[in-house]
């Protein structure tokens, strides 16, 4: 039996796990692919496949959904590969979809832990990075990437930028980190609409506010539609798809140096003034609270919806190709992120960092494993030359083929013999999609997106001055980061309560002010001296 790991009682309230990381986060270096001279000396470097009887453990959810389509792990060829290509046998642990959080929960608590955990530590422990290495958790990984893992130890001496993304203020990492390696793969989501409806009704592609307004307006009087606009929820406005107009987003951002939260700001009543006529009228999906990806899936491919938030893959991708066939005028396109005066430049929009706070791709070594060593050598592969590849393309001869130095699919990914969508092949055979302890490469995306609405979708929300004000993935100490979350599961229940009700007309506009009060009172302020804290300690890396 393993040695029980300390553990306060919050650690229980561990916030589940993502199944699957958006597959395309300021700046990095574009060079996505290690160059030979990254390559480690023959005197560091790990010879795979390695020699090993040992089985590690594997605790993870990120192919939960790829068992929708293979009954096992032991079916889906990527993991297969990955075992044959290291040396190294792996008892995959993956928790039953729906129960992540539950199942993960028992886990740390019996402190029987596996040798790997792939988890969103930087946020979604309580306490952060740094309380998970002090509990025993997560083992401190400076000297394990020292000893052990030549090939990320390379790339991050190479690119400082990341470097120090992927470790704590005090310079500790924890994890093998999921690393974005060219600036196309940092957006991938915004806004988008029905073309072959605008150009039916003699419409301008929609900039401001008020041009939405009257798009969205004809779409309900002229197409007949029930829902005009739909998405997920107010988090898909995060990013800053319509609110972004007001000056604000809803989430913390820096602006002239100062940490500031937009649903703090008096911006946000007009973004929420402007949703509730919205809504009154009939514009906004009436089940605003509740879309979920089926339903919005349903309206973007049935005629009810005519424009939605989403991701160039799994968004447009995924509603073009679902209905190109049945209708070969049906167009959807990107749409800038709007503003409120013509002409001026989005200040928010979707945009990740080079390594972020994504749910999956930060593998850690636990604090209790036997195997250190050999997890280490494991995990360090996908940062090797041939591991790029593999996790980026796969296998060679199989799902790609080299075409004069360029690894370009083949039709058991682009043109799958069991009619599987593009990101249904790519997830049995590759992670490059989603994410994992590797770099990904853009030579991916160049195939993953196949449609030219989608390539020039890329190109349309890039144009946004979303890099001037995000706030980049800053850590927070253990005792802020316990404070930070009591603070904010208290804020955003109110945020998301409040807005819901204002928008849907059960509360008037003028709550606003009192909304505002409450907001104080529940400490919003002690929340943004935290993170400006932590961004103050960021800067100094």
């Amino acid at each position: 039996m393993k040695k029980k790991v300390k553990l306060i009682s919050s650690t229980l309230s561990i916030i589940m796990l993502s199944s699957l990381a958006v597959a395309c986060s300021d700046k990095t270096d574009k060079q996505s692919t290690p160059s030979p001279s990254s390559t480690p000396s023959a005197q560091t470097a790990t010879t795979y496949p390695m020699k090993t009887d040992k089985t590690l453990s594997f605790w993870t959810a990120d192919f939960n959904p790829i068992l929708q389509i293979k009954s096992s792990v032991k079916d889906i060829p990527f993991y297969q590969d990955w075992q044959k290509k290291t040396g190294v046998a792996i008892n995959f642990i993956n928790p039953v979809m729906g129960q992540e959080k539950e199942q993960l929960n028992v886990t740390l608590a019996s402190g029987d832990l596996p040798d790997m955990i792939e988890y969103n530590w930087k946020t979604n422990f309580p306490g952060g990075p740094e309380k998970a290495i002090k509990d025993g958790v997560v083992m401190k990984l400076n000297d394990v990437i020292d000893k052990y893992a030549p090939n990320l130890k390379k790339y991050l001496k190479e690119h400082p930028e990341v470097d120090k993304m992927v470790k704590t203020d005090s310079g500790n990492y924890f994890a093998f980190p999921f690393v974005r390696g060219d600036e196309s793969l940092m957006v991938f989501q915004g806004p988008m609409l029905r073309q072959d409806y605008l150009t039916e009704l003699g419409l301008q592609m929609p900039t401001t506010m008020d041009e939405w307004y009257s798009v969205l307006k004809a779409f309900k009087e002229k197409k007949g539609m029930e829902a005009p606009l739909t998405f997920r929820g107010l988090n898909d406005l995060n990013n800053g798809a319509f609110i972004g107009a007001y000056g604000i987003n809803r989430s913390f951002y820096v602006d002239n140096g100062q940490v500031k939260f937009g649903p703090a700001q008096p911006a946000y009543k007009d973004f929420l003034a402007t949703m509730r006529k919205w809504y009154a009228e009939g514009l906004l999906d009436k089940n605003i609270a509740t879309v979920d990806i089926k339903a919005q899936d349903a309206n973007m491919t049935s005629g009810k919806s005519g424009a939605s938030i989403g991701a160039a893959g799994s968004g447009m991708g995924k509603w073009v190709g679902a209905v190109k066939g049945k209708d070969p005028k049906y167009d959807l396109v990107a749409a800038p992120y709007p503003v409120l005066n013509k002409g001026d430049k989005p200040k928010f929009g979707q945009k990740s960092f080079a390594f972020g706070s994504e749910p999956s791709g930060m593998i850690a070594i636990t604090g209790t494993s036997k195997n250190v060593e050999l997890a280490a050598k494991f995990l360090d592969y996908g940062y090797s030359e041939e591991g790029h590849n593999f996790f980026n393309f796969g296998t060679e001869g199989v799902s790609y083929k080299m075409d004069n130095g360029y690894p370009k699919y083949t039709d058991l990914i682009m043109n799958n013999p069991e009619k599987l969508s593009l990101a249904q092949a790519m997830g049995l055979y590759i992670r490059g999609n989603t994410s994992g302890p590797f770099v990904q490469d853009i030579r991916y995306l160049e195939q993953y997106y196949t449609m030219k609405q989608q390539k020039d979708a890329i190109v349309v929300w890039q144009n946004t001055d979303a890099s001037k004000y995000m706030l980049p993935p800053v850590t927070a100490t253990p005792q802020e980061s316990t404070e930070l979350a009591k603070i904010m599961n208290e804020v955003n229940a109110l945020v998301d309560e409040t807005s819901l009700k204002i928008i849907l007309g059960a509360s008037p506009v003028q709550e606003f002010d009192k909304y505002l009060s409450k907001l104080q009172t529940l400490n919003i302020n002690r929340a943004i001296e935290i993170q400006k804290a932590a961004l103050d300690r960021y800067n100094k890396r």
